[in-house]
Formats: structure tokens, sequence, C-alpha cells
């Protein structure tokens, strides 16, 4: 990386459209690593957009949604650049028996016109429960990493209009169980974790490797134009087996590509030049 490629966003305001404190997660290592001024916005109801707690269901993709808020975070704050997150949760990809959470960071430069995605995915702290009785609750809390976690409740079903949020104490948790116990037309209360980025610190975690991964792309600039982003879009599999020669599914090259002056290089992976026989569908069907 040269101090060129340190430069390019040097002074630059970079639009952060958030409700939920995403701004002090990724501040420091943005502006430490670009040398960019992250302009927070909170001009929008981004809830809008789609809520975890399924009163509003989010229309599009995740990158969809990332882009939307990028483009309001620059027409609210008058900033070339915008930078949006997007979570989403659901079952891990392995073998759906964990609760799972992919994180998009995506940045806009309308200047440059590229776009950037950083991503991370990991198990989440993302459990729900119907509970009766205050003690079932409590037990169910414990497993969620209340407090630090906040919890969400609502009586007798997961989709009951009302909802009590960001429960972050004791005292809160029990009041808000009893409001809606007694509401509850079958005598029991749903309880969840705030999936929002403020209340869940497992979450967070995955924001900020998302981020680094974002960074990491932007410190990466295309050696024939120098626009930031530079990174592999394509894996190429069919590294051979060690044993029997077969051609496995592990990458053995990548393909890089620069989208504003077209540069698109094929690059071998840095890896041995023989798949171990574990990863081979032959060897070990």
């Amino acid at each position: 990386m040269s101090a060129a490629q340190q430069l390019v966003y040097q002074g630059r305001q970079v639009a952060l459209l958030t409700q939920h404190g995403k701004q002090d997660l990724v501040r420091r290592p943005l502006e430490a690593a670009l040398g960019c001024h992250l302009v927070h916005t909170d001009g929008y109801d981004t809830d809008q957009l789609g809520t975890f707690t399924r009163e509003l269901t989010r229309a599009g993709s995740q990158l969809d949604a990332a882009r939307k808020k990028a483009a309001m975070g620059m027409a609210l704050t008058g900033a070339s650049v915008g930078l949006a997150s997007e979570g989403s949760f659901g079952p891990d990809p392995f073998g759906a028996f964990m609760p799972w959470n992919t994180e998009l960071m995506l940045w806009v430069d309308r200047l440059s016109g590229i776009e950037v995605t950083g991503f991370a995915h990991g198990p989440a702290r993302s459990l729900h429960k119907m509970v009766q009785t205050p003690q079932a609750l409590e037990r169910f809390a414990q497993e969620a990493g209340f407090p630090e976690h906040h919890l969400v409740l609502r009586p007798e079903s997961p989709e009951h209009a009302d909802v009590v949020k960001g429960i972050r104490g004791t005292d809160a948790l029990m009041k808000a169980f009893h409001v809606a116990h007694a509401k509850s037309s079958n005598g029991t209360v749903f309880a969840e974790n705030d999936l929002r980025a403020f209340g869940n610190p497992t979450r967070q975690k995955m924001v900020l490797k998302a981020t680094e991964d974002l960074m990491q792309k932007l410190l990466c600039a295309c050696p024939r134009c120098a626009t930031p982003g530079y990174w592999p879009s394509q894996h190429i599999s069919g590294l051979p087996c060690r044993d029997c020669g077969s051609l496995t599914r592990v990458t053995k090259a990548q393909i890089w590509v620069c989208k504003p002056c077209g540069l698109n290089e094929q690059g071998a992976v840095n890896t041995p030049p023989w798949a171990d026989p574990a990863r081979c569908d032959f060897c070990n069907p």
C-alpha cells in the first residue's frame, strides 16, 4: 500500500445514516485507516426499510437496503461518499443448527463511481422463546446474554402488535413481562434478543469485522488507474488433489477486476500446489 493510496480519502466526508449507534463502532478505525471524516446522520427512520422484530419486512436484498441507506445519508449530509451497514439473521449455512449473522458494510463513492462491499459472517446471539413465568424468563435471559444483550418482549406470539424493545435491566424486564403477560390471551410471553446493533455486543463485533474487510479492500488500489477497491471478484476452483491428482473444488486462482478502467487479471492463490485429499471428492466422497 503506497502513501498515495492512503491519501485517497484524506479529509473526505463520509455520510453514515444510522439510528442504532453504529457510528460509535466504526468511526475510529475508519478515520484512522483512511483519513476520512465520518459524518453521522439520523435524519431518516431506517426502521422504515425493515425491522428485525417484523413490524416491517425488508423489501429487496440486504445490498438493496444498504444502497438506499447510503444514498439517503449522502442526500441528508451533502457528502459525496456514503457508508451503510445492513445485517441479516438466519440459521447457519453449514447445518442450520445455530443462529447466524451476516453483516454488510457498503461504501459508495459518487466521484469515482465505485461501490465496495465488506462482509462478515458468524454465530449470532439471536435467541427467542415463549415463556409463561418470571422464572422461565430469567432462565432465557441468562441464555440470551442479558443484560449486556438487550431483550424484546411481546404478548402471546412473535407477531403481536404490542412490543417493548431495548430492555436492558432486570427491573425493566420484569415490568415488561407482567405487562405483556396481562395482555396475553394464552398466558405466554414471547421473548427474543434485540438485534439492533447498540443492544447486541455479539453483532457489534461482526459489524467491526465487516468494517475491517471493507477497509482492506479500500486500501487496495488498481495497479492501472489507482482506484480503491481492487479486489478478487471471482474464485476459480480446480486445485489438484495431492494423492490422486483429481481436480478439486479448492480455489486455485482468483480474478481481480477494476470496473472503472476495465482491468481484468487472473492471479494464483498463495497456497500449496496440491489440495489436501480430505478436500477431494474422489478420495473423500
